[in-house]
């Protein structure tokens, strides 16, 4: 049996994203070029670099400048990712020049704006799918502080409990302090037994330091992967949770993330009046 040698496009790429320094932010898999990858070749791959999640991309034919995006984690393909989002957008702009990139993912279209220069380096805008926020289950979000090891009193009351999607799930819990969130040590296995049967990709953390700035963590189990660095998929959904718990029409908000990890990343969240959908911005850099 003869094997085809793959073409450049589909040799993996690692970028650092939400960051300017390759040591810091969340590490990415982009593959250019995912022609002719079946699923259990780009779960491989994706197993291989044994990153949070790889982008793997496919050019839109009738398109200019469109691909389909699916994102892989090391067990599993998720609907979105945004720390991939953005590592993709700027590997493509540093071959095609800046402008505006429109990614089709499993979770919808997806347009992401990259501005900046090889001098300079690359910033990317991802526009969410529209954004929505449900009830969590009282029993839920008790089995949720179980496997967390977090006590009840220890949330914050100004933050309640909520489910939030803009392109993948994600149970909003809320610290009281900054020292609650940066003591993560939780049950593996019994969160992930619960994100999965309700279907979610990170439990998104949050501590408020004041009404535009927060410190967030992502515990990942149904990806295998302890921690995710820094999770634009999850700010997305965090930037429709605050405005709807708090009627904000247009803001920006600013996340810290991955500092408890030794990968300290920015993200910029944007919330625009008459608008449901979400931007988060942030640097990608070649790891």
């Amino acid at each position: 049996m003869t094997h085809t040698a793959p073409s450049h496009g589909a040799e993996p790429l690692e970028y650092a994203a939400f960051t300017a320094d390759p040591a810091g932010g969340n590490p990415a898999g982009v593959v250019l070029d995912a022609t002719g990858l079946d699923d259990a070749r780009q779960l491989a791959l994706a197993a291989r670099l044994g990153h949070s999640e790889t982008a793997f991309l496919t050019a839109d034919p009738d398109r200019p400048r469109g691909y389909a995006v699916r994102y892989f984690s090391p067990l599993a393909e998720v609907p979105f990712c945004g720390h991939a989002t953005i590592a993709a957008a700027v590997a493509l702009a540093e071959r095609h020049g800046p402008g505006e990139f429109h990614f089709t993912t499993p979770a919808g279209a997806v347009p992401v704006t990259v501005t900046g220069d090889a001098a300079t380096g690359y910033r990317a805008t991802l526009t969410s799918v529209p954004a929505t926020v449900a009830d969590a289950e009282p029993q839920d979000v008790a089995e949720a502080l179980t496997a967390l090891r977090w006590r009840p009193e220890e949330l914050d009351p100004r933050l309640p409990p909520r489910i939030a999607h803009a392109g993948a799930r994600h149970l909003v819990l809320a610290a009281a302090t900054r020292a609650r969130l940066a003591d993560l040590d939780y049950d593996f296995d019994a969160l992930a037994a619960l994100m999965r049967r309700l279907d979610l990709t990170t439990l998104q953390l949050v501590w408020e330091q004041d009404a535009t700035t927060y410190h967030v963590r992502d515990p990942f189990p149904v990806g295998g992967i302890v921690e995710d660095p820094v999770t634009g998929a999850a700010a997305a959904a965090f930037g429709g949770y605050l405005r709807e718990l708090r009627g904000l029409t247009t803001a920006r908000l600013t996340l810290h993330q991955g500092e408890d990890l030794g990968r300290p990343g920015v993200l910029t969240v944007d919330l625009t009046e008459g608008d449901s959908r979400v931007r988060v911005t942030g640097r990608a850099v070649r790891m």
